[in-house]
């Protein structure tokens, strides 16, 4: 009895163990279906968050390509207003130096044009000079030789008048002497003249009053010359015979009173009123009056007396030598 209990105790026990290692055994294939399980979990888990992963990154580049290719399109848009707005701005460039060009060519055409005319109303003035000039010495000429004539008339007329005189002494049985009726000299003719065919010859050694008469007398239609001191204005009356003269009373060279005396000295040039103008006009008051000065005027004086003295020399033919104002 004993012995079966201990057999049935060991057969409980071995049952016991069989159950214990079977649901050992059960627990591990539940443990591991479990842990297969959880890991197929982990593993799909892990597949799907990388396939989200990949999915954002795919989106992201997809994304930054998007951005950068509208980036690369505004960039390109850009360029290409740029461009528009550099090839307007190059064709407006373009078209104003075009327009500057034709101006240019324009103004130079003008100058020209200005040049040319300006040469020919000089060339048409210095002919219209030289035919007056050429006139007044025919005139002069003429004057001249009428005067001459008229001399010569004269002369003949009192040989004539000597020899009847001589011829009714001898007659007369009366001892005749010589009787020399001299000629009277001519009368110069005056004739009057616009300021536009008076010559007015201005003798300086200062540049800027010779500027400044001038500029005065071309106010009043004068024609004007100029000379450096009066050994230029002598040697200018060679060839050219002024109206008036204007001097200085100091030049280098010849000076005022020199200047006066060769004016007065020739025959040709003797009628020329002389207007000096000094600083110091009555200390030369005795030596112009003595030189043969027409009008002497002194520093500074009124633009207006000097053209009225030239006015009353040309115009009214008033011959002043000698006789100082």
């Amino acid at each position: 009895m004993d012995g079966y209990l201990q057999w049935l105790l060991a057969g409980f026990g071995l049952c016991l163990l069989a159950a214990w290692l079977g649901y050992r055994a059960l627990r591990r294939r539940a443990d591991a279906k479990r842990q297969s399980k959880r890991a197929l979990a982990e593993a799909q888990a892990r597949a799907e968050a990388q396939a989200r992963a990949e999915a954002q990154a795919r989106a992201e580049a997809l994304r930054r390509a998007t951005d950068e290719a509208a980036r690369q399109q505004a960039e390109r848009q850009a360029a290409a207003q740029e461009a528009a707005r550099a090839a307007r701005a190059a064709e407006a460039t373009r078209l104003a130096q075009a327009e500057a060009a034709r101006a240019d060519a324009a103004r130079v055409t003008a100058e020209k044009a200005a040049l040319v005319e300006a040469a020919r109303a000089h060339a048409a003035q210095v002919a219209a000079a030289e035919a007056a000039q050429a006139a007044r010495r025919h005139a002069e000429e003429a004057a001249r030789a009428q005067a001459t004539r008229l001399a010569g008339e004269q002369a003949a007329r009192a040989a004539a008048q000597e020899a009847v005189h001589r011829e009714a002494i001898r007659q007369a049985g009366v001892e005749a002497s010589a009787i020399v009726v001299p000629a009277p000299a001519p009368t110069p003719t005056v004739t009057a003249k616009t300021p536009e065919q008076t010559l007015v010859m201005v003798a300086d050694d200062s540049k800027i009053v010779r500027v400044k008469t001038g500029r005065l007398l071309a106010q009043h239609q004068y024609r004007v010359s100029y000379a450096n001191d009066g050994l230029d204005a002598a040697q200018q009356m060679q060839t050219t015979i002024p109206d008036v003269v204007i001097t200085d009373v100091e030049m280098p060279g010849m000076d005022g009173f020199e200047l006066t005396r060769h004016v007065r000295q020739n025959p040709l040039t003797a009628h020329i009123p002389v207007i000096m103008i000094t600083a110091a006009d009555e200390r030369h008051r005795e030596v112009a009056k003595h030189a043969g000065v027409s009008v002497l005027l002194g520093k500074p004086y009124p633009e207006e007396e000097l053209i009225a003295h030239i006015r009353r020399a040309m115009n009214h033919g008033e011959k002043q030598a000698g006789a100082l104002a």
